[in-house]
């Protein structure tokens, strides 16, 4: 009888020994696949949306450019008087204090660089004269946001005659795109998903759950003009005709890769 139940304790505890390494091991598989899901068979689909929007905003620099001689002071004074003029068209034209913003203001040295022969070997050359400082030039750069389309090329022309003799950098933008995004992003799923139903009845494999979702989002290059420059204008002379400007449209695009386990 005692011999019979040692026996019967040793096959419980076989069985219990063997019931608990199967549990662990399950453990371990199944934490191993939460956590890393190479671990097991799956697949990768790609979706993409795209949505057409019109922008809403355009962008453009103007820079004054003043140079001058020694007279700091003078130069500062005349290229802040036209900067200013220019901000003040800006604002009769509509556009807000928040959309005008100083990029740049510097003031530079101009030099004046003196070519001398090369000493002679018996020596006896005078020394070469250092570079002087002939003058100065002021700059300042202007960034500006316009919202209104139909004064864009009426703004080119009137800061141009207000005294800014360098425009560039005109380009066309959506100011808040998230809520497009958001439709892309519903859009790239979907299609991402339909592909993923798809490979599945192709291969003739269950679809398991969905492990991972990555997203990039592709903002194509803006519509830029080529750069405008007019130096020295502003000064007077005939009236300027106003640029046709067109915004065209621009595509927010959101790419997205979605993982599916394969059961």
């Amino acid at each position: 009888m005692f011999e019979r139940g040692k026996q019967i304790f040793f096959i419980g505890g076989g069985i219990a020994l063997v019931a608990f390494a199967y549990a662990s091991l399950s453990y371990v598989q199944t934490y191993s696949r939460s956590i890393e899901p190479s671990s097991f068979r799956s697949f990768a689909v790609q979706g993409e949306g795209k949505v057409i929007a019109k922008p809403d905003v355009a962008k453009f620099s103007f820079s004054v450019i003043s140079q001058g001689g020694k007279d700091i002071t003078k130069l500062q004074r005349e290229n802040t008087e036209r900067v200013n003029r220019a901000i003040g068209l800006l604002k009769k034209s509509g556009v807000e204090e928040k959309d005008i913003k100083t990029e740049q203001y510097s003031v530079d040295p101009r030099y004046q660089y003196y070519s001398c022969p090369p000493p002679e070997p018996a020596g006896g050359a005078k020394p070469c004269p250092p570079a002087e400082i002939t003058g100065y030039t002021v700059s300042q750069t202007v960034l500006v946001k316009v919202r209104n389309f139909d004064t864009i090329g009426d703004i080119l022309t009137g800061v141009v005659e207000a005294g800014a003799n360098s425009v560039s950098q005109i380009s066309f933008t959506v100011d808040d795109p998230a809520e497009l995004e958001s439709e892309a992003r519903a859009e790239a799923i979907a299609n991402a998903q339909k592909k993923a139903t798809e490979i599945a009845k192709a291969g003739k494999f269950s679809l398991g759950r969905l492990l991972s979702l990555d997203e990039g989002s592709i903002y194509p290059p803006l519509y830029y003009r080529n750069e405008a420059k007019a130096i020295g204008m502003g000064m007077g002379g005939d009236a300027i005709p106003a640029p046709s400007i067109e915004p065209g449209s621009q595509e927010i695009r959101v790419a997205v890769t979605l993982r599916y386990e394969i059961d």
